[in-house]
């Protein structure tokens, strides 16, 4: 039987765990604060230390918050995780992060597969994530009753960092669609009209779409428990917008995106729902 070790059980990590353990496979599991893994001690093993998460385990799979957390705790794994140990990476670091994370893989002597995922707290619950994973082809065997288990599909994209890289590009997506909504519901409000009007009127067709509705209603209804909270959007769009000027990419709307997250998280609304953006218009 294959034992994962998962290192983070914050608000994606906890509803992962859950359906790989359900899956049928061993798992250990650790957390900074290991209140926020106990809860998973009904199934899994809560350990105290990353090491003793590791230690002999077949999988090293890391879900936290940024890229130094990611090189701290396995940089921290040195004479404790075993060569050839699979390192899955499904953490949003970014290119830079990701290139870290290479790095210290091949130091110990780990296969890395860097699989960072689409979908917030809802989709991680339920196991309906979609996977952008990239790595070895002789790890995919390794790894897929894993990814199997978190997600409804998974896409191999190429080697290391091809995950990542896609990832930052499907976020810029979501956080233009984020914004525009936040900024046509201010408009449609400052020009004295019911915002929820705008909602209406593109609802069901062309420009409709699943996600405008979903963080328009709860924009304007105050609705901000966090899927995924706007600190942690707005740590990803400085990834975006690192990677898009390493690249030569003119960023075009998403340093004025940028700039709302920050504003909206500087008046104390970063651990709420990134749909609090819309607080700052």
């Amino acid at each position: 039987m294959t034992t994962v070790a998962l290192l983070g059980t914050g608000t994606m990590g906890f509803g992962m765990a859950r359906n790989i353990v359900t899956s049928g496979i061993d798992l250990r599991v650790w957390n900074r604060t290991r209140d926020k893994a106990e809860p998973l001690a009904d199934l899994a093993t809560v350990c105290d230390t990353p090491a003793e998460a590791v230690e002999g385990a077949d999988v090293l799979l890391t879900i936290l918050y940024d890229a130094d957390s990611v090189i701290d705790v396995v940089e921290g794994l040195r004479g404790t995780v075993e060569p050839g140990t699979v390192w899955l990476q499904q953490s949003t670091i970014g290119v830079d992060g990701t290139a870290r994370a290479a790095k210290l893989a091949d130091e110990l002597g780990l296969v890395l597969v860097d699989a960072p995922v689409l979908g917030t707290k809802k989709p991680a619950e339920d196991g309906t994530l979609v996977v952008l994973a990239s790595g070895p082809a002789d790890a995919r065997d390794r790894v897929a009753p894993i990814l199997d288990a978190i997600g409804s599909r998974t896409m191999w994209v190429g080697d290391a960092g091809a995950g990542t890289r896609l990832k930052l590009v499907a976020n810029h997506w979501v956080f233009a669609v984020l914004e525009g909504v936040a900024e046509s519901l201010a408009l449609a409000r400052d020009l004295g009209i019911d915002p929820a009007l705008f909602l209406e009127a593109v609802g069901g067709g062309a420009m409709d779409a699943p996600y405008v509705q979903l963080k328009g209603k709860a924009m304007l209804d105050g609705r901000f428990d966090p899927a995924f909270a706007l600190g942690g959007a707005l740590k990803d769009a400085d990834l975006i917008l690192d990677a898009a000027r390493a690249a030569g990419v003119d960023p075009g709307l998403l340093p004025v995106i940028r700039d709302h997250f920050a504003q909206a998280v500087e008046a104390g609304h970063g651990d709420k729902d990134m749909a609090a953006t819309y607080l700052a218009h």
